[in-house]
């Protein structure tokens, strides 16, 4: 609970976030433009340069795709962890994904469960995507999330939801997923590439937990009704995917997350 003793700190802090995280807005995706764009900056360029072959190895072992296809993201809270997903390699369009990688998160803050208010600390979890990508970001490289969305809207309850959720490089966070600058650089150059190959949409699925670990056991026992009867939404979008290495479809609504049925 070290998020909550620290909480009039991170207020304080966050509203530096806030300046530090200036984004440059994505374009459109369209083949082929979109990595040009983005070696524009020195940084990209750079990132380019140490980590592609690195990159290119590191899905041939794991036999996805490349360039890089069909790309999904996956954060656990409790394990300070994301995974890297990708399509694989001679499959079919949003078919199963395999693990390329996993990027160890070097600092966190807040507690499980989701994020509320402007200055909580706490990382959002949910169903996201990406929405932004800033190559000169305060924190070396970063990737921005759609949060809020509807759902934590409603959450909020009226009060600011706050913002600017990114991975990121650097060690520090307050609500953010670092990730240090090499490794962001790593995931920054697939994502680039994956969106420059025609992905329109990045997924990242932030969850407190693997459902079901025997590591988890102790939160759901403790949660509140309203925080287990939320964690049992995540779960069914945890478990479709684990049943099929496909994504499932999520819509965020006013109402809570909806799950359409796949055609």
């Amino acid at each position: 609970m070290a998020g909550l003793l620290v909480r009039g700190a991170m207020r304080a802090m966050l509203v530096v976030v806030g300046v530090l995280l200036v984004t440059v807005p994505a374009e459109p995706a369209e083949a082929g433009g979109f990595e040009r764009k983005q070696r524009q900056y020195e940084r990209v360029r750079d990132a380019f340069d140490a980590h592609l072959d690195d990159m290119k190895k590191a899905f041939a072992r794991e036999r996805a795709a490349w360039p890089p296809r069909d790309i999904f993201l996956r954060v656990f809270k409790l394990d300070s962890v994301i995974e890297l997903w990708a399509a694989k390699d001679g499959g079919k369009a949003n078919g199963p994904r395999v693990l390329v990688q996993r990027f160890p998160i070097c600092a966190k803050s807040g507690e499980l469960g989701p994020k509320s208010r402007a200055g909580d600390g706490q990382v959002p979890e949910g169903f996201y995507t990406i929405n932004r990508f800033n190559p000169r970001s305060s924190y070396h490289l970063s990737l921005g999330l759609d949060y809020p969305n509807a759902v934590d809207l409603v959450r909020a309850d009226g009060a600011a939801p706050g913002g600017d959720i990114f991975i990121h490089g650097n060690c520090v966070t307050i609500g953010c997923m670092p990730i240090q600058d090499g490794p962001v650089e790593s995931l920054y150059l697939v994502a680039v590439l994956a969106k420059d190959g025609g992905q329109k949409s990045i997924p990242v699925h932030v969850f407190p937990f693997h459902f079901g670990a025997a590591e988890a056991a102790p939160y759901m026992r403790g949660a509140s009704p309203e925080l287990a009867a939320f964690w049992s939404v995540l779960e069914q979008g945890y478990r479709a995917f684990e049943a099929t290495q496909v994504p499932p479809k999520v819509r965020a609504t006013a109402k809570g997350y909806v799950f359409p049925a796949s055609r």
